[in-house]
């Protein structure tokens, strides 16, 4: 989520109000901004989505909650030492957090563990082990119309009782304890990204977030006038007209069968009425292909914990492949590929056919990734239900990516169109008729010019080292992974340097290199990678020849406020992905509103990028995803392209001989042992392309007018990115309920007794 305080003021529009206030008592806002702790609850690209999503949500007046973990450690602070990353936890909540209240009147019990009991009256589930959820809310405020929606996060707290209930002589010291036990499942946040570590505790945070969730959601509906009860109990008919259920990837998977437990052995409703609830209520997003990154619980992990959800799992199994079955006799090979337990080995379950098969509607969030999950990561359940998959492109906040971060640009937009293009994205397009106006020009080039001496002032002050403000700001922040290819970046500066070195008179278009982003602790070839993308900084930076020619930086501990300052820095911004592995990506929307031009593959959103701007808007290079499929089916030869390109070899030559490692030079002997013989991603069939397209890109820098011209044009293109016309596709196509631009009235005017303030039925 980022910080709260900025974001809060503007959708409340009390900023300039404050400002003044706060510089009347002799301090400053900006000061103040800086004291406040980032919330860091997710990983990367899906749990920032999530907080876009919130703000649209409550943008758009829609009756919708955010649910998920209170971690008690985020997603560990980094620190470079000696180049290395090393981890420290993220005590975000030393100081308090001013943003939640605690509800212990809503507090949930969730159960684990016990054995299941079968009898004429249904399956019991018995006992268990109870673990007290403790809700959090934080409110999420529209911008500008008075609405305030809640995120509520759950914390695991011990019941009073534990572990002396049991037949216990015992030792009432290590009973109390031993509460830590239960409250370990809302200690830390699982910081791997793109990628499944099928630990217990993991899975235990998974069912806690799920169990507690629908609780609260069923006593809600209830509550209202929606559950209409007849003196026995509650009629469940309405519940997918007045909830609708969206599964963030597989996370939350467990919440199908745990509502069909629900549905089942408690409200006791027949299995095929529950189950048809169950489908209506539910809807799924992907958000990778990876195949690393997909779900996969082990059958006995899930049966000792959660055992009744082990039996309605096989249950919902049964069905399905009885029903694929009786379309496709004789095809077994289709029932083993369709499945959702995996054979062969230890028994798995796979989430995402478990979400696919318990949904109504499955969707990707890029329309390449949509179609690559339907024609081929799960073309066997698009071939039997081609309606039910659908795509909805990612977008981001327009409220905290551009008016929060670059109230430059947001004003200088503002003079010319108006300010009503922070609600309707889709208005940026009206800055084409300004894209000859030599004024405009200039001033475009003024903000972001003073947005980079802020910017290098920072870097000067964090890295001591001089930036030159007038070098090309080239950006590469993302999670530290091999998909992302960080290291072709690295293959990139290297060959810079050595054409610097080769002719130092030869004119070269002055860069800043500005790579950042955080590696899962576990993964050590992404570990490797910052250390050589640190080593290589550490010779360039130093090199008397360079000089101010190019500056290499590694951004440490990147995270959404540090994001708030890059971004609008940024000249260049790296997409550069091997198609058909990033599914949408955000951070190149954020840039491309932000004044950046894009240097990027065919992938993720990329696509509909270079679709809106036009393609000779945007720096697109290198393989397409039909390139690489043609090219795995050849066999990919690394070796190929090394004896091919003389300054590919230079570069990975200096690599494997130590030269940027000159104390132990066989430090990098993993890395280019991988990039020879398992790169996945391909890195030296790019490397030429790449090469290539930067030197186009330098080529046009030196023209700051027709440079940013097509800043412009991108600026005008990036409204379909908007998280609001994102979230508005999924309330009409999937949660069918209305979004509405009524600015309710603020709590200080007296309302219409008659007036609803959610109008729309469902809550999302």
């Amino acid at each position: 989520m980022g910080r709260t305080l900025q974001n809060t003021m503007i959708n409340l529009g009390l900023q300039n109000a404050c400002d003044e206030a706060v510089y009347q008592l002799g301090l400053d806002m900006e000061e103040l901004e800086e004291i406040e702790e980032d919330a860091g609850l997710g990983n990367g690209g899906l749990g920032r989505l999530a907080a876009c999503f919130l703000d649209s949500m409550a943008t758009l007046g829609l009756a919708a909650y955010g649910y998920g973990i209170r971690y008690e450690y985020g997603i560990f602070n980094q620190k470079i030492r000696d180049g290395w990353q090393v981890e420290e936890a993220d005590d975000w909540l030393r100081h308090g957090n001013p943003w939640e209240k605690a509800r212990p009147e809503y507090m949930l019990p969730v159960h684990f563990y016990g054995r299941v009991e079968h009898s004429a009256s249904g399956a019991k589930w018995i006992d268990t082990q109870v673990v007290l959820a403790l809700p959090y809310d934080t409110p999420v405020p529209g911008y500008m119309n008075n609405t305030v929606n809640t995120m509520r996060l759950w914390s695991a707290r011990a019941p009073n009782d534990f572990n002396l209930r049991d037949f216990n002589v015992g030792d009432y010291i290590q009973a109390v304890l031993d509460r830590n036990l239960a409250e370990n499942i809302s200690r830390v946040l699982y910081p791997n990204d793109n990628f499944f570590e099928g630990k217990e505790l993991r899975l235990k945070q998974e069912y806690f977030v799920v169990a507690a969730t629908l609780q609260d959601i069923i006593r809600r509906f209830k509550a209202s006038k929606f559950g209409s009860t007849d003196s026995v109990r509650t009629v469940f008919d309405s519940f997918p007209d007045q909830v609708a259920i969206q599964l963030n990837d597989t996370h939350p998977a467990m919440a199908i069968p745990e509502l069909m437990r629900i549905f089942v052995d408690i409200e006791k409703l027949p299995w095929d009425k529950a189950w048809d609830i169950t489908k209506r209520t539910f809807a799924y997003t992907n958000h990778t292909v990876l195949p690393e990154a997909l779900e996969r619980w082990p059958v006995d992990l899930v049966e000792k914990l959660l055992p009744r959800h082990l039996q309605i799992i096989y249950e919902i199994n049964q069905r399905h492949l009885d029903h694929i079955a009786s379309l496709f006799p004789n095809d077994v090979d289709r029932l083993r590929r369709m499945s959702l337990i995996e054979e062969g080995g230890t028994k798995r379950i796979n989430m995402a056919h478990l979400c696919i098969v318990g949904s109504h509607a499955v969707n990707g969030v890029a329309k390449i990734h949509s179609e690559i999950v339907k024609t081929q990561v799960f073309e066997d359940f698009a071939a039997l239900e081609p309606e039910k998959f659908q795509n909805k492109t990612n977008g981001i906040t327009p409220r905290r990516w551009l008016l929060l971060c670059n109230p430059g640009l947001a004003e200088l937009i503002a003079e010319k169109i108006g300010e009503d293009y922070v609600r309707d994205l889709s208005q940026l397009t009206k800055l084409h008729e300004f894209v000859d106006d030599e004024l405009f020009i200039r001033e475009v080039a003024k903000v972001k010019q003073e947005n980079k001496v802020k910017f290098a002032l920072y870097l000067e002050k964090e890295y001591k080292v001089k930036i030159n403000p007038s070098s090309m700001f080239d950006v590469h922040v993302k999670r530290i992974h091999e998909y992302k290819r960080q290291l072709m970046n690295c293959l990139h500066i290297i060959t810079m340097y050595n054409r610097i070195r080769r002719d130092p008179a030869k004119l070269f278009v002055p860069r800043t290199v500005i790579i950042g982003g955080k590696a899962a602790p576990g993964y050590h070839m992404a570990k490797m990678i910052i250390k050589l993308i640190n080593a290589v900084a550490q010779v360039v930076n130093n090199d008397p020849m360079v000089g101010s020619k190019l500056k290499v930086i590694f951004l440490e501990n990147y995270r959404v406020s540090l994001a708030e300052k890059v971004i609008p820095a940024t000249d260049l911004s790296e997409q550069i992905s091997t198609a058909g592995t990033e599914a949408s990506g955000t951070g190149n929307m954020k840039f491309m509103l932000n004044g950046a031009l894009t240097i990027g593959t065919m992938d993720g959103a990329n696509v509909e990028m270079a679709e809106e701007a036009g393609e000779e808007n945007l720096f697109i290079f290198g393989m397409r995803v039909e390139d690489v499929t043609e090219l795995d089916r050849k066999g990919y030869n690394a070796q190929l392209y090394y004896d091919r390109l003389p300054e590919l070899k230079q570069a990975v030559d200096q690599i494997k001989s130590g030269f940027f490692s000159p104390k132990d030079p066989n430090l990098f002997h993993d890395v280019v042992n991988m990039l020879f013989h398992h790169d996945r991603f391909k890195v030296f069939a790019d490397y030429e392309a790449y090469v290539k397209c930067q030197e186009k890109v330098s080529e046009l820098y030196l023209n700051s007018k027709a440079w940013t011209k097509m800043v412009i044009r991108n600026i005008a293109a990036a409204g379909k990115f908007s998280s609001d016309r994102t979230i508005k596709e999924y309330a009409r196509d999937i949660w069918h309920v209305e979004p509405s631009d009524l600015k309710i009235p603020p709590p200080n005017e007296p309302r219409d007794a008659g007036q609803d303030k959610t109008p729309n039925g469902t809550a999302a």
